[in-house]
């Protein structure tokens, strides 16, 4: 399974660790993390991964391989900007949400546009009228958030 992770380039240390936690969970269950490549929660997130062998999967914004994070197996240079979003959210089976601005708040809603499960942790709360049951669901701790992408992509 893919899990796309996503998150603020920058953010306090303890967001940083629950993301640390997130890619370390997610790579010890055997599966790929998508992130959009850069810093704050995506490096914490990589940095996890990584950390148990996982492998790690980065779209950036840009064309600048030197930006992204040391932690990436691979690192997709796009171009495109903040439009890039759009392909973080869709290269996961699930996404998970870690804290996150306006950015994270974008790949939120390309996720549940495109019928994924999106798993928040410390991140937006949303309640739209008319929005589908079950948009974003509330994890309370990183093993949480991936047992709940699981559980629900397995459905």
């Amino acid at each position: 399974m893919y899990i796309s992770v996503i998150g603020a380039g920058e953010c306090a240390s303890e967001l940083a660790d629950k993301a640390s936690e997130v890619g370390a969970l997610i790579a010890k269950r055997g599966h790929v993390l998508v992130c959009g490549g850069l810093g704050g929660v995506m490096d914490a997130a990589a940095r996890g991964a990584h950390g148990e062998g996982g492998t790690v999967v980065g779209i950036l914004p840009d064309e600048d391989r030197r930006r992204a994070s040391r932690w990436l197996t691979v690192s997709i240079p796009t171009g495109m900007g903040q439009a890039r979003n759009a392909l973080v959210a869709a290269s996961g089976d699930a996404v998970i949400a870690v804290g996150g601005g306006y950015g994270t708040l974008s790949e939120i809603g390309f996720a549940l546009k495109l019928g994924r499960p999106v798993i928040g942790l410390d991140t937006w709360e949303l309640d739209a009228a008319g929005a589908r049951q079950g948009g974003l669901l509330k994890a309370s701790s990183p093993r949480d958030a991936v047992d709940m992408a699981e559980q629900h992509v397995a459905s």
